[in-house]
């Protein structure tokens, strides 16, 4: 069966964002004074084949948790539905 997921990684609230901080900075440059703080991540789009959908949520675990997100300094969160 197939799967897709959306998964969403973030640098942790805790820490420094220096590439949100810069568009921050240039949302106020172009009159967008609104726009208080933006944080800046990736979104990962990706189809997997699993048996079923605790199996597919197992894969997804563990791609983000070994490969996708540095935990030390990112967190994730993600959706899957079958394809």
């Amino acid at each position: 069966m197939k799967f897709k997921a959306e998964i969403d990684v973030m640098p942790l609230d805790a820490l420094l964002d220096p590439q949100g901080k810069a568009v921050t900075s240039s949302m106020k440059n172009i009159g967008l004074d609104s726009i208080e703080s933006v944080r800046i991540g990736r979104h990962v789009s990706l189809l997997l084949e699993a048996s079923n959908m605790e199996d597919a949520n197992k894969i997804i675990e563990e791609a983000c948790q070994k490969l996708l997100a540095n935990q030390i300094m990112e967190k994730y969160s993600y959706q899957i539905e079958k394809a």
